[in-house]
């Protein structure tokens, strides 16, 4: 389509009061000199010509070096267009997702003068992404992470060489309390087990349910000694407490285990599942840590 330069203003005019993408003009250093009306609808105050409102003025700190390094870019014509994701910076102080893409402004000799930019909102698609992340790795009867984001932390802390400790929890008798009680009973018992792990375990332990009634805990940066103390405290805690679970209230137990982190994913998981096996076999309700002679990184 040929269109005159009235003709194309025209346009312009009609697609910057009906779209919610907003459009921004900026001059060589970056300085807003023109911005559509979607701005201010979006949260954002309008640019103060006088006071030199710039580009980057509405991208929060942590931001800013990755918009500003493609604004160069695309002023530079370095490479293809692309769209950069930011938090943004508006006026009511929420923090709200945007990105942007920018087009060099050429003057009729070619040189270039500014960027025109195409900035939108993309807070729906990160809510559909978190919640999409949440359905893929969280449990969601105890809100815990599940066994795939288990192993791809544990396998991250192996890549990055992280000493620390792993550990497993195994609620006892958990198929008899489904039995004698039934499976609704079964899941407030999770419920409770997992509340009691997030009270006691420190901010930085990663904890996640990895099967029925089994738990795995990682704990970074944390010795044999620490994590066997940190571990039997819940134990004992659980054992002497008699929680109320629906209109019933019994003691729960559960066996416990702990290995260090060690080379491999599979050699770690091996060290504490046997460990595991050991506090069930001396009779449960117990904390066994792994047999010596771990692999250990070189």
């Amino acid at each position: 389509m040929n269109l005159t330069v009235q003709e194309s203003s025209a346009l312009y005019g009609l697609l910057a009061e009906s779209t919610s993408d907003i459009i921004l003009k900026s001059d060589l250093e970056g300085n807003v000199v023109h911005a559509s009306p979607a701005l201010e609808k979006l949260g954002f105050r309008t640019p103060d010509v006088l006071a030199r409102t710039h580009l980057l003025d509405y991208v929060a700190p942590e931001g800013r070096e990755a918009v500003q390094r493609a604004y160069r870019d695309a002023l530079a014509g370095a490479g293809p267009r692309r769209w950069v994701e930011f938090p943004a910076v508006t006026t009511d102080n929420r923090r709200r997702w945007f990105e942007i893409q920018t087009q060099a402004l050429k003057d009729e000799s070619g040189k270039t003068y500014g960027g025109l930019s195409i900035m939108r909102s993309i807070d729906e698609r990160r809510e559909l992404e978190q919640q999409l992340f949440a359905a893929t790795y969280t449990d969601p009867l105890t809100k815990l992470t599940n066994r795939a984001a288990f192993i791809s932390m544990l396998e991250h802390m192996i890549e990055k060489e992280m000493d620390g400790c792993l550990a497993l929890f195994s609620i006892d008798f958990f198929r008899t309390i489904n039995m004698q009680y039934g499976q609704h009973r079964g899941d407030e018992v999770l419920i409770v087990f997992a509340d009691l792990l997030r009270e006691m375990l420190r901010s930085e332990d990663i904890i996640s349910r990895i099967g029925s009634e089994r738990f795995a805990v990682l704990l970074p940066r944390t010795t044999s000694a620490e994590a066997e103390a940190i571990c039997s405290r819940v134990i004992t805690t659980l054992a002497e407490l008699r929680q109320k679970v629906g209109e019933s209230r019994f003691a729960i137990t559960a066996s416990a285990s702990v290995a260090s982190i060690g080379v491999s994913l599979d050699s770690t998981i091996e060290r504490a599942e046997m460990a595991l096996f050991v506090a069930k076999a001396k009779g449960r309700n117990r904390l066994e840590m792994e047999k010596a002679g771990r692999p250990v990184r070189h």
